[in-house]
């Protein structure tokens, strides 16, 4: 069996006016309404102009989008198909929706975000979304780099990641994500912020995390809260943001010199056996491992200063093992690597610990994330962001999450599998101009005023037959060959790729050179 038609003439679409694709829309939008998704955007967010009317309508076609697995303006059309419209009224057209985002600044972004602290809100009142909030909840902060290839893209920038164990920098946004978990509950997300690549991770941390904690509150936490976070949010800031909003900490602490020193004053006897309930894989040792050793002392953070903290240091070691070693021999003395948790939490060392190994299931809700709405974080080949682009504030076990949608219950606490992610590779570079179907305005934020295309920006033209080819067309008229770049300017983009002190290196060396005073002058000369 074969198609009848090759690729690039095949176009799959879903128009019978007797079929619905996406039924499962009607439970997740009737929970929406009844929770007052519509009047709570329309009461929070206030966009002037005729592109902001009825927000609360356009909004929860975006979610329903979203939730149809729609990861662009363009995708939202797929809540327009089939039968849809005999489910749903109020549809927007996505040239429609992509004016609406258009229009949004920071500020309307904060509006909508509250809406959506509203919305979450409703929902606990109304399901078992925080199920034991009253006795216990879990507060966890994680950020990660979404990868894009748009140099133009408004707020891309270079940032820190590892990929296959190396550390490399990539272009994209680093988004900051907090979420509400208890012990039997999923994790829903409470405060999301969209950063810039270049953003260190623990910018913005400690307003996000106060922010969070009073969302739990407001979702019927009653009980204790801990706020779990790995080193890079090991910060004085953080730390005080949770203990002003009688919240406790649960953080990885950095292994500095101080750190190693309480590490190694712990008695011999102090240390405690522990299994894990699940091994874990070690990516530096490359093997499983299923024992370690626990044990606590106390410390003082940020010691001299006015944020100094004294809580516990809750250390986890296990053996340091050498993959290289003889079969049979055996070791002179053992060897530990450290893993210290700075702790105020009430629990006994166990508890503690444990609790602290349960932040990776924040892990989950980035990898649910990046196969719902970041897989294409933004789109490549889009054009650049929006100013104020929504953040994404969802249930984590939905089908695909929206970006600025309320917290959208599913049945089953379980976390989906994985799907497999789409492509990272760059896209490939058109071979000839096609008609646009972008529904973005020509002009807004992240777009130049001209109409002129930069010099790096202007594609190249596509190759036309002459007249010696044989059977080719006529030659057509050649295209105005690009214009050429400001003097200096491929100087300036270097510019910035370079330190100051060797960009004030080169430029010595520049001007040696124009006076014939640079060693390579006088050797030329011999």
């Amino acid at each position: 069996m074969r198609l009848r038609h090759y690729a690039p003439v095949t176009r799959v679409s879903f128009d019978d006016p007797n079929l619905v694709s996406c039924a499962g829309l009607v439970p997740v939008m009737r929970l929406a309404q009844d929770a007052g998704l519509d009047g709570l955007v329309a009461g929070r967010v206030r966009i002037p102009g005729d592109k902001g009317a009825n927000p609360g309508g356009k909004v929860a076609t975006i979610v329903a989008g979203m939730v149809a697995s729609a990861d662009s303006i363009d995708d939202l059309n797929i809540v327009r198909h089939g039968g849809m419209g005999s489910l749903f009224a109020g549809v927007y057209a996505p040239s429609m929706l992509g004016e609406f985002l258009r229009e949004f600044t920071h500020g309307h972004v904060r509006q909508l975000q509250a809406a959506g602290r509203d919305h979450l809100v409703a929902l606990a009142a109304r399901t078992p979304v925080l199920e034991g909030a009253d006795a216990l909840t879990f507060v966890d902060v994680d950020s990660m780099l979404r990868r894009v290839y748009g140099k133009r893209k408004q707020g891309a920038g270079f940032g820190h990641a590892m990929v296959g164990g190396y550390n490399v920098w990539l272009r994209g946004y680093h988004p900051l994500i907090a979420t509400l978990s208890t012990p039997l509950g999923a994790p829903v997300i409470a405060a999301a912020r969209l950063r810039a690549g270049n953003a260190a991770s623990a910018r913005g941390a400690a307003w996000q995390v106060a922010e969070a904690i009073s969302t739990a509150r407001a979702c019927g936490a009653t009980g204790l809260i801990v706020v779990r976070m790995d080193s890079a949010f090991y910060a004085k800031a953080v730390l005080w943001a949770c203990r002003r909003n009688q919240a406790c900490f649960s953080v990885t602490a950095r292994m500095d010199t101080k750190v190693h020193a309480a590490c190694a004053g712990i008695d011999e006897a102090a240390w405690l056996d522990i299994k894990y309930p699940q091994a874990i894989w070690d990516e530096d040792e490359q093997r499983w491992i299923s024992d370690a050793q626990i044990a606590e002392t106390s410390y003082t953070a940020f010691e001299g200063t006015r944020w100094q903290v004294t809580a516990r240091l809750v250390i986890r070691r296990v053996k340091r093992l050498n993959p290289q070693q003889h079969p049979g021999q055996g070791e002179l003395f053992t060897r530990y690597r450290y893993h210290p948790v700075f702790t105020d939490s009430p629990f006994v060392l166990e508890q503690a610990e444990a609790h602290h190994r349960g932040h990776a299931v924040i892990e989950q809700v980035n990898a649910d994330l990046i196969d719902g709405p970041w897989r294409t974080c933004p789109p490549a080949g889009s054009p650049p962001t929006a100013r104020g682009w929504p953040a994404p504030r969802s249930r984590t076990t939905s089908p695909a999450p929206p970006v600025t949608s309320p917290h959208v219950v599913t049945p089953s606490p379980e976390p989906r599998p994985s799907v497999p992610a789409s492509s990272t590779s760059p896209p490939a570079w058109p071979t000839a101009p096609a008609a646009s179907t972008c529904t973005y305005p020509n002009t807004g934020p992240g777009r130049p005023r001209s109409t002129t295309s930069s010099p790096r920006s202007t594609p190249h033209p596509p190759k036309t037959s002459t007249s010696d080819e044989p059977g080719g067309p006529p030659p057509a008229t050649t295209p105005a060959p690009p214009a050429k770049p400001t003097p200096g300017a491929s100087r300036q983009r270097d510019r910035r790729l370079l330190p100051d002190h060797q960009h004030t290196k080169i430029t010595q060396c520049q001007k040696r050179l124009s006076r014939g005073q640079h060693p390579l002058h006088r050797w030329i000369e011999a």
